[in-house]
C-alpha cells in the first residue's frame, strides 16, 4: 500500500471512484506478500501490482467489473502443469486476491481516512471480511485503545469487539493475517474469515557515523523502506547536504542519542564510526536495546579489538554475540555503494532467517518459511 499511497490519496482527493485487489493470503512461492496492492480507478488506469506481472490482465478484468458493481470479490490464482503461462502464477505459487470497490462518496471519505493515517504513520489495522456469515468485503478500522474506538462494521457487535481485540494484538506485533470467528465473534469457529492487515510506522535505521558509507547505507535503507536516521558528534559532517535522503540527521553523541530515541525490535543499528571513543559508549547502549540488527564496520582486528575493549565495560558473550561485525555479507564489495548492498543484504537475512547463500546452490522453497 504505502509504495502507491500518494497516487491513491490523490484519487480520493479527486472523488475518483477506484478498486483495489489486495493479496490476502500467498501459498507456496509468490512474487508478492499478503496486503500488496493493485488500484484501478473509474478511467481505467491502473497503479500497483500484486504479482509482477503474472495475473495483473485477469485481476484489472475483475476490477473494472466490481467497479461497475458486481460486489465485492475473492479470486485465486495459481498454477497448473497444462496451464503454465495461462492465467496463473509461473512461480507455481497461489494468491488469493481481495477485489473491493470505493464509488460513494462515504466509500472514498473511509478509504481516504485510513490512507490519511498511514501517511501520518499511525498505527492502524483495516479488517476485511473474505467469506462465509458474513458481507464480504465488510470493513472495520481499527487502532490502538488509545486512539479511539474502531470505525465501521463488520455485521455484529460481537463480531466487531473480537476482531477489534485481535486486530490491535496483531498491530502490536506488526503482523498481518486472516483470522476466523463465529458469526457472532466466536472463537474457535470457521464460520467467518477476515483478513486484517496491519500498518505500522515504517521500522527505523540508525546509521551512526557521518561518512560516505554512511550516505550510501541511508540511501539504501530508505530504499528498503527504513525511517532512517544518521547520527554524528561532528558539525561539519553531520549536514543535511551530505545526507539528502535521511529522514533525519542528528548532531550529537551517538551513545546519548541512542539512550533518548526509541528503539523497538525492529530496528536496525548500523555503527560506521570505527572510533573506540564512539564506539564502546555506543555499543554498550545499543546492546541494552531490543533492536532487531546491530552492525558494526571495521577490519577483523579491530572487531578484535573492540571485543576486548566491550568485555572490559562489562559486556557479556551472549550480549556480544548479537554483534554483526565486520558488517555484511561478502560480496567482495569494494565502494561505499557496495558495501551498502551488502549491509542491506545481511540486514535482510537477519529479518528473514536467509542463508546469504546463492539460490542457485539450494534446493526447496525460495521464500523461508514456505512450506512448499
Amino acid at each position: 500500500m504505502r509504495d502507491i499511497l500518494p497516487d491513491l490519496r490523490a484519487r480520493c482527493a479527486d472523488g475518483v471512484p477506484l478498486a483495489l485487489a489486495t493479496v490476502v493470503a500467498v501459498h507456496g512461492s509468490a512474487p508478492r506478500d499478503p496486503g500488496a496492492v493493485m488500484a484501478v480507478d473509474a478511467a481505467g488506469t491502473v497503479v500497483g501490482s500484486v504479482s509482477g506481472g503474472c495475473v495483473e490482465g485477469d485481476l484489472y478484468e475483475v476490477a473494472r467489473e466490481v467497479l461497475a458493481g458486481a460486489g465485492p470479490r475473492v479470486v485465486t490464482y495459481g498454477i497448473s502443469d497444462d496451464e503454465a503461462f495461462g492465467v496463473g502464477l509461473t512461480c507455481g505459487g497461489t494468491i488469493e486476491v481481495l477485489v473491493r470497490a470505493y464509488v460513494s462518496p462515504a466509500e472514498r471519505a473511509d478509504l481516504g481516512a485510513l490512507l490519511d493515517l498511514i501517511a501520518d504513520d499511525r498505527p492502524v489495522a483495516e479488517a476485511t471480511v473474505l467469506s462465509g456469515a458474513a458481507e464480504t468485503g465488510a470493513r472495520l478500522v481499527v487502532r490502538p485503545s488509545d486512539a479511539g474506538p474502531a470505525t465501521g462494521t463488520l455485521g455484529s457487535e460481537g463480531l466487531d469487539a473480537a476482531v477489534t481485540d485481535d486486530a490491535r494484538g496483531l498491530l502490536a506485533q506488526g503482523h498481518t493475517a486472516i483470522q476466523w470467528y463465529g458469526a457472532h465473534g466466536q472463537r474457535r469457529m470457521q464460520e467467518v474469515a477476515v483478513f486484517i492487515r496491519t500498518y505500522a510506522p515504517p521500522p527505523r535505521m540508525l546509521v551512526f557515523g557521518a561518512i560516505d558509507h554512511a550516505a550510501a547505507t541511508a540511501r539504501i535503507g530508505s530504499f528498503l523502506g527504513y525511517r532512517v536516521t544518521v547520527c554524528d558528534a561532528r558539525p561539519a559532517f553531520a549536514t543535511r547536504e551530505r545526507f539528502p535522503t535521511a529522514d533525519e540527521v542528528v548532531r550529537a553523541w551517538p551513545h546519548t542519542y541512542l539512550e533518548s530515541t526509541e528503539v523497538d525490535a525492529r530496528t536496525v543499528i548500523c555503527v560506521l564510526t570505527h572510533d573506540p571513543k564512539f564506539d564502546v559508549p555506543l555499543l554498550l547502549a545499543a546492546l541494552r536495546t531490543p533492536a532487531a540488527y546491530i552492525g558494526v564496520m571495521g577490519s577483523r582486528r579491530t572487531h578484535h579489538d573492540r571485543l576486548a575493549r566491550l568485555r572490559e565495560a562489562g559486556a557479556d558473550e551472549a550480549a556480544l554475540a548479537r554483534l554483526a561485525s565486520p558488517v555484511g555479507l561478502d560480496l567482495g564489495a569494494r565502494t561505499p555503494e557496495e558495501t551498502a548492498v551488502s549491509i542491506a543484504a545481511e540486514v535482510i537475512q537477519h529479518r528473514w532467517g536467509g542463508t546469504g547463500r546463492p539460490l542457485g546452490e539450494l534446493t526447496g522453497a525460495i521464500h523461508h518459511g514456505e512450506t512448499s
